[in-house]
């Protein structure tokens, strides 16, 4: 996960009602829960409306027997009405994480507010938004002082006791984000997130995300379910983004030509997909390849966009080949796939790990 250095400052959690009608709906929707209890709260120096780096103003933090509960206040509109939408207050929702907490912890750990601050920073940059049943692969332990951890990855998803409130600038969603393993995270991408967190949540009450625990793939019930909602409902997974998708033609044969390291994930969610009748559409920045239910091979291109047709066994044929080896592999007649190697960089350009 990138993390970037954030200056903290605890602080009393005051505002005036009449100059922060949002703050005080958050707070208003957290009194119930936590009655009579102040929380420890975390303030940004300089806020982003005033040229600063940090899109939330803050995150209070509440302690729970077993975990904390983080709750962001910035990605709704905390004091003026400015977007066009009356329905919805600001990005509609602010970030929740729990996170399990040792019986003689008594601060939060700072990476979680960093943690926080770099999703926000992400919708702000990007103007995608979070919603339940989002995903995302961190790329790394979610909490860089805790290397071992096998959580890395997440997703969302409503926050199990706080929901959805009614604010004066709109709606306001407490989005929960939910740590998982990588296993975990390739079972979303096959199925469904809400379908797994509703399988999880067995062993993970109220989704406290614990870095300690193993990969819930290895529980056979777990396993079990998985592989039962994969054959019922497929993939909900229509779409991924890579580094290296690209095609041409060579005579009358197409050429497809993916990344090492994204190689296993496509062929995957792909089979998924092709199995319900649906597709899976892979994309780069500079073009897009379709991978289609069919009754036989075919190939159609548009505006740009190569579709690929497949029956079922050459379906299946392409996800046996889409391995972290680098190569050239003919699928079937008119159809070749070119695996080339990927290289890992560190944040200096150096390359740490070379894949296939």
């Amino acid at each position: 996960m990138w993390i970037t250095a954030i200056c903290w400052v605890e602080w009393p959690l005051m505002t005036d009602t009449d100059l922060s009608p949002g703050w005080d709906a958050i707070d208003a929707a957290l009194a119930p829960l936590y009655p009579g209890i102040e929380p420890m709260h975390y303030g940004t120096i300089i806020k982003w409306s005033l040229g600063g780096d940090d899109p939330l103003d803050g995150v209070s933090v509440y302690r729970r027997d077993d975990h904390w509960h983080f709750v962001s206040y910035g990605m709704s509109e905390l004091y003026d009405k400015e977007s066009d939408d009356p329905d919805v207050s600001g990005w509609g929702f602010e970030f929740t994480f729990r996170l399990g907490r040792a019986a003689d912890e008594d601060t939060p750990p700072v990476w979680a507010l960093n943690f926080l601050q770099n999703l926000a920073r992400y919708v702000f940059t990007t103007g995608n938004v979070f919603e339940p049943g989002h995903h995302i692969n961190l790329n790394g332990p979610i909490a860089v002082d805790q290397p071992s951890t096998l959580i890395r990855a997440a997703v969302f998803a409503e926050d199990p006791e706080l929901g959805v409130i009614d604010t004066p600038h709109g709606t306001v969603r407490f989005l929960q984000i939910v740590g998982i393993t990588l296993d975990e995270y390739a079972a979303v991408e096959v199925w469904d997130a809400t379908r797994l967190l509703s399988v999880l949540s067995a062993y993970l009450p109220k989704l406290v995300t614990d870095l300690s625990r193993a990969s819930l793939t290895d529980n056979p019930a777990v396993a079990s379910a998985i592989d039962e909602g994969v054959r019922r409902d497929g993939s909900s997974t229509g779409g991924i983004f890579t580094d290296v998708v690209d095609w041409r033609r060579e005579g009358a044969v197409t050429v497809v030509r993916l990344g090492a390291n994204a190689a296993p994930r496509i062929g995957r969610i792909m089979l998924a997909q092709v199995d319900h009748r649906r597709g899976l559409l892979v994309q780069s920045a500079e073009t897009a390849v379709g991978f289609r239910a069919g009754e036989a091979f075919a190939v159609e291109e548009r505006d740009g966009l190569l579709e690929i047709f497949l029956a079922p066994a050459d379906a299946a044929e392409l996800a046996r080949v889409l391995q972290p080896r680098a190569g050239r592999y003919d699928i079937v007649p008119g159809l070749v796939v070119e695996i080339e190697k990927t290289l890992i960089r560190d944040p200096d350009g150096e390359v740490v790990e070379e894949i296939g």
